[in-house]
């Protein structure tokens, strides 16, 4: 394989790691519940409450990633990703209190913080010009370890205890740490990425598209972390109400999850040949009314609603991480990439108390979806405004821009 596309495999190895660990508790609490009622409880909401530490030091964790990069080189923080991240995930198996299991993984979302920034612009560098398609397999990536989380966590819990739900993978992840300690530093002039120059975009289109993004970032955050929590419950509560029946919830959470993975495929390949807005538009209708529709469906109807608007929320997720790809130059993206996953990311950080607390207080998850359905209604309006502009798809086209015309008029502009 050549540089550039062993940097890919490992980014997209790392994005599954990255949404597996951050996904283990979610189906682990149902284990920890019957397994050792006595040491951590036989509620769900508290327990699941334990992940708050680890989405917050996930979120906050992203904001310096951009500027630590400058200073110690993408390697080494993504070294450490793999070989922090993998070590304190097995730690949170080896746990014996409640508060222990909260401060591990509140140590590996310290480490699953760099993924996002750091392993985003390796990406974006090392795919060249088919950006949408190198995303869209990412997103695959990444929706792999969203979906398998469940089921494997499920199966292991089941037969091996929860503790080993967190060990095994923390393993394999550490593993792979040490085999990228082996890669060299990746440079994508000399490996041949990026073959294609970055446009000058009119400021005003990229303030209002970078504007509109921290918008998208600050509510899909949300509604993404706390949909994929909520999965695993959710299948418990409407087709498999029983501790006997585990691995089929994580069976059932898997199915609706998947549906993600093969949406940012496709929607990685559209968007190579159509405009953002375009390919947007569509998601964001859908998911409102889906998770609408899931506040009150039962039985097998629930999957493949489920499965759709996993499929339109995770799709969203591409287009999103492209909007950067697109709109900003490359210097610059690992540190808003920082800013965009903190803002996300924080939101992110309120879908686990957020899901818990709802849920103690009313018994179901009903009110959660329709909260949920509330917020994806943001970032509905957020597709609306965001720039429909061809450009994005011949950026030769950007030095003709009407905007481009009125910055030439007032004159030389002022070094930013």
């Amino acid at each position: 394989m050549t540089p550039a596309t062993r940097q890919v495999v490992f980014i997209n190895a790392a994005h599954s790691f990255t949404h597996y660990c951050l996904l283990i508790l979610a189906t682990a609490v149902l284990a920890m519940v019957t397994q050792e009622r006595d040491r951590f409880g036989a509620d769900y909401g508290p327990i699941l409450a334990l992940g708050t530490a680890m989405f917050v030091t996930y979120g906050l964790g992203a904001l310096p990633m951009g500027w630590l990069a400058a200073k110690f080189g993408r390697k080494a923080l993504m070294s450490a990703f793999f070989l922090g991240t993998g070590f304190f995930m097995a730690m949170a198996g080896l746990m014996d209190s409640p508060a222990g299991v909260g401060v591990a993984l509140g140590l590996m979302g310290c480490f699953s913080a760099i993924y996002h920034p750091i392993g985003t612009a390796v990406l974006v560098e090392a795919a060249g010009e088919r950006v949408g398609r190198a995303m869209g397999i990412n997103g695959v990536f990444g929706n792999l370890g969203v979906a398998t989380a469940p089921i494997v966590t499920a199966f292991v819990a089941a037969t091996f205890g929860w503790r080993w739900a967190f060990i095994a993978p923390g393993v394999a992840c550490f593993l792979v740490g040490l085999l990228y300690l082996r890669e060299p530093e990746f440079d994508a002039v000399k490996a041949g990425g990026g073959a294609r120059p970055f446009p000058e975009i009119p400021r005003a289109v990229v303030r209002r598209a970078v504007t509109i993004l921290l918008a998208i970032a600050a509510v899909s955050g949300l509604v993404f972390n706390a949909y994929t929590l909520l999965i695993p419950k959710l299948m418990e509560e409407r087709l498999a109400n029983s501790p006997d029946l585990l691995p089929v919830v994580g069976l059932l959470a898997f199915l609706a999850t998947i549906c993600g993975g093969v949406t940012q495929f496709t929607v990685g390949r559209m968007i190579d040949s159509r405009t953002l807005k375009r390919v947007f538009m569509p998601l964001g209708l859908a998911v409102v009314p889906g998770l609408i529709a899931l506040s009150f469906l039962d039985g097998w109807a629930v999957l493949p609603v489920a499965g759709l608007v996993a499929a339109c929320v995770f799709g969203q997720v591409t287009v999103n991480e492209t909007m950067t790809a697109r709109y900003v130059a490359p210097e610059l993206r690992a540190k808003l990439y920082s800013i965009r996953f903190t803002i996300g990311f924080l939101g992110a950080a309120v879908a686990s108390p957020l899901v818990g607390f709802l849920h103690e207080a009313t018994g179901s998850l009903a009110v959660a979806m329709l909260v949920l359905a509330a917020v994806a209604g943001v970032t509905l309006v957020c597709a609306f405004a965001f720039p429909d502009r061809q450009e994005e798809l011949k950026p030769e086209l950007w030095a003709m821009a009407p905007e481009r015309a009125g910055e030439r008029n007032r004159g030389p502009l002022p070094a930013e």
